[in-house]
């Protein structure tokens, strides 16, 4: 069962990732991040009578928890509405690579022959979108590149990195691969706090969800964010907030499982990686479809090994 929550997890958080492209592109990022959160918060209201009992200890995790992720999205929100969702959905792939050895060195759990495998496999995915090999380059593609048009990432910085048929600045990658990383440091959080038995999957969302709305209300007021009428109306807001909480509910559900392994749970995840780049292609119209889909499949194959 718990393969299962995680399953549904990666696809809802694949259609959330396209969900929040949408919402950025009709309002500002700070906004968009507070009224989801809070939106997001509301749905977790019905914990309150069992929110109490949480030893000091795991509320400070908890807390910590929420400060990581509280960073993680806005570095997320940031570079999803610099760069195309497709690549954006290959990149967040890294997260595996920061998940697996952080689950070996603080949890440790040892994973088995495929589970190396499937790592490796993923790794390969992730160069290979970074490093294109001559013989799956077309005749046209070479001629073009220089010539090609620069991208609103590119722009602002300058020429940009080419990683998967895109430009993208240096500074929008940056934060992509920090929000990878503190997911990972969230995920392994997770597991920790739903295995000492103490926590309970309602009683992490519900702390959780405060936590990361306090902040944003303090970053809210430090920025001096004006919270407009129309990001109440954005319709993409409210479907990121309902996303997000059956997504993570999915999530601490599955941690809950004593036999669920971080290792594994994290390649399952990637699943979401499908989702991203359909969705990029068919609401955004994207290019370099084909090749960002066959850096997946190496990732997927990556994922399927791991979870035999």
């Amino acid at each position: 069962m718990w393969i299962l929550f995680v399953l549904i997890y990666g696809v809802l958080k694949g259609v959330r990732d396209v969900s929040k492209k949408l919402a950025v592109s009709k309002s500002g990022v700070t906004e968009v991040l507070f009224v989801y959160t809070l939106i997001a918060f509301l749905f977790t209201t019905p914990e309150i009578p069992n929110a109490g009992g949480v030893p000091t200890k795991e509320m400070l995790l908890i807390a910590f928890k929420s400060f990581i992720i509280f960073v993680a999205f806005l570095c997320s929100f940031h570079a999803i509405k610099k760069m195309p969702v497709s690549l954006y959905g290959v990149l967040d792939l890294s997260r595996m690579l920061f998940a697996f050895f952080i689950g070996i060195f603080w949890l440790k759990e040892t994973p088995g022959i495929l589970q190396i495998v499937g790592m490796l496999l993923v790794s390969a995915g992730l160069l290979l979108l970074r490093f294109k090999p001559g013989f799956l380059k077309t005749s046209e593609e070479a001629p073009h590149e220089a010539s090609k048009e620069p991208s609103a990432a590119e722009n602002s910085t300058g020429k940009g990195i080419l990683i998967g048929g895109e430009r993208v600045a240096g500074i929008v990658l940056i934060m992509a691969f920090v929000s990878t990383f503190l997911n990972a440091v969230s995920g392994n959080l997770d597991k920790y706090l739903m295995s000492t038995g103490n926590v309970t999957s309602g009683q992490l969302q519900f702390w959780y969800m405060l936590f990361m709305l306090i902040y944003y209300g303090i970053y809210v007021l430090v920025t001096k964010t004006k919270i407009t009428k129309s990001v109440w109306k954005n319709g993409y807001v409210w479907l990121i907030s309902i996303l997000f909480f059956v997504a993570d509910r999915c999530l601490f559900i599955a941690n809950g499982y004593p036999e669920s392994k971080v290792t594994v749970m994290t390649l399952l995840k990637q699943i979401c990686v499908v989702v991203t780049i359909l969705g990029g292609r068919l609401i955004f119209k994207e290019k370099n479809i084909g090749y960002k889909l066959f850096c997946a499949g190496v990732v997927v194959a990556g994922i399927v090994i791991a979870a035999i």
